[in-house]
């Protein structure tokens, strides 16, 4: 395999490395899938013992430690709005959000 194909290919795979720490119960988290779910980005979901905070999340959220927390290509992204932006900008397709400020504003 040539150094080009092997950084791509490397590069494709790294695009499909997601994670969401979470618990079911929660509505920021349930945002988060809803958004993931509505762009088909596949990925694995992580629950968390909110009593017993894993190291990951721990890591991942250090100055909040909470949930949400969406991992891509390894780079944590918190709080729901700003994860459910980064999911519409991030994964191109059917827009999450409006993409006039005004109507997103009201969204």
């Amino acid at each position: 395999m040539n150094p080009v194909t092997q950084k791509n290919t490397l590069h494709q795979k790294m695009a499909e490395e997601v994670k969401l720490y979470g618990i079911v119960t929660s509505p920021f988290v349930t945002r988060v899938r809803i958004a993931l779910n509505i762009k088909g980005i596949k990925y694995e979901f992580i629950e968390e013992d909110l009593k017993n905070k894993s190291p990951d999340l721990l890591k991942y959220n250090p100055v909040n430690k909470k949930v949400p927390v969406l991992i891509h290509n390894g780079n944590p992204i918190s709080e729901s709005l700003v994860i459910v932006e980064y999911i519409d900008d991030a994964w191109k397709g059917l827009p999450i959000m409006p993409r006039d400020a005004y109507e997103k504003a009201q969204a």
